[in-house]
């Protein structure tokens, strides 16, 4: 029998006619049917071989999920793969030989051990503890006692580890240190996420990230129910204050992109006032950010924007004040906070004897 779970966090759905998006990432509608709305919440109906989301609204879509980490696998591919392998690879060696463990412990010592959430927190990173461990000598099981992006309660068990005693006890800093930074951010930009429900407006992070850790941090901002903004410099030509300033006017910068690169990737101007806007509305990039204007600029610039060009707004973006950013009806809000402001998550491992 198919077991009912909490919907993820990061679940943000609307009924459109072809698909939906789970955590940014667009996923094709498997099938629909018509019938009346309930007034049961969504499930996450999860069976052997997949889960299954249904949206209730006044249609029903079901949307198939390959596992429980789809999206941890859709994020981390290529680069982004290679970049966390090296972030995982470079915490070991600096961590060095765990001598206290190497002197207690022999090699056939076997343990079994449990990491526990100590607040209620949006669990992200379950599957990096399996990557660290496999870059140790020695044999563990893993098993996952929580799911990926499901909110987790103080006291929850969510990872069980057994196996090789010194590779547990090795690993154990690593695993938490991630697992609490990455269930941090995501559980931060769920708290904004819950402030802009029912808007229509679309959370983006920034750049604003911890040195080496741009792709494990944004892939926690997803889990939370935020979209990325750029993953590197190459997503995106974004021409910011200090590269307009430098060239001389918006007209110009935005000349120099489209000479130089053919076909020209989309094109995002940072505004700084009303002018800047009408500015660069006449040479038609794709999008437009609002960069820490007034309320009262903010009005008057988005009337400036057609809407064949996207909006954002962006500096300064806090708890208390999104909800009034998001009254003015943008396209998009973004907020480095969702990184650098986010606080870690209090985890813990135990052996169990």
């Amino acid at each position: 029998m198919a077991e009912t779970l909490p919907i993820p966090s990061g679940l943000r759905g609307s009924s459109g006619n072809s698909c939906f998006r789970v955590s940014g990432f667009p996923l094709n509608i498997v099938s629909s049917s018509q019938e009346p709305a309930q007034k049961n919440s969504p499930k996450l109906i999860n069976s052997q071989s997949c889960n299954l989301y249904i949206l209730c609204s006044t249609e029903y879509y079901i949307i198939l999920l390959m596992n429980n980490f789809t999206i941890f696998s859709s994020f981390f591919q290529g680069k982004a793969l290679l970049f966390l392998e090296r972030i995982i690879d470079l915490a070991l060696e600096e961590d060095g030989q765990d001598l206290t463990s190497n002197a207690v412990f022999s090699q056939e010592s076997n343990a079994q051990a449990v990491i526990l959430a100590k607040e209620s927190c949006i669990i992200a990173g379950l599957p990096i503890s399996e990557l660290i461990l496999a870059r140790l000598p020695g044999s563990t099981e893993v098993s996952f006692l929580a799911t990926e992006g499901i909110r987790a309660e103080p006291g929850q068990r969510i990872i069980s580890i057994e196996g090789s005693t010194r590779k547990i006890l090795k690993a154990e800093r690593i695993i938490l240190n991630l697992l609490s930074r990455l269930s941090g951010i995501a559980t931060h930009t769920d708290l904004y996420c819950q402030k802009l429900k029912g808007t229509g407006v679309r959370l983006l992070d920034t750049r604003k990230t911890s040195p080496g850790l741009r792709y494990p941090e944004k892939y926690a901002v997803l889990l939370g129910g935020g979209e990325n903004h750029r993953l590197n410099l190459e997503n995106m030509l974004m021409l910011k204050d200090n590269h307009i300033d430098q060239c001389g006017s918006i007209t110009e910068a935005v000349k120099a992109l489209r000479q130089t690169y053919s076909p020209c990737p989309d094109i995002e101007v940072e505004c700084r006032t009303p002018q800047d806007v009408e500015e660069a509305v006449k040479t038609k990039v794709q999008r437009i950010m609002l960069d820490n204007m007034s309320m009262k600029q903010l009005e008057k610039s988005l009337s400036l924007i057609p809407s064949s060009i996207e909006s954002e707004i962006s500096g300064c973006i806090t708890l208390d004040n999104i909800e009034k950013i998001a009254s003015l009806k943008p396209d998009f809000v973004s907020s480095g906070a969702l990184t650098h402001s986010a606080k870690h998550i209090d985890m813990s491992m135990k052996i169990e004897v």
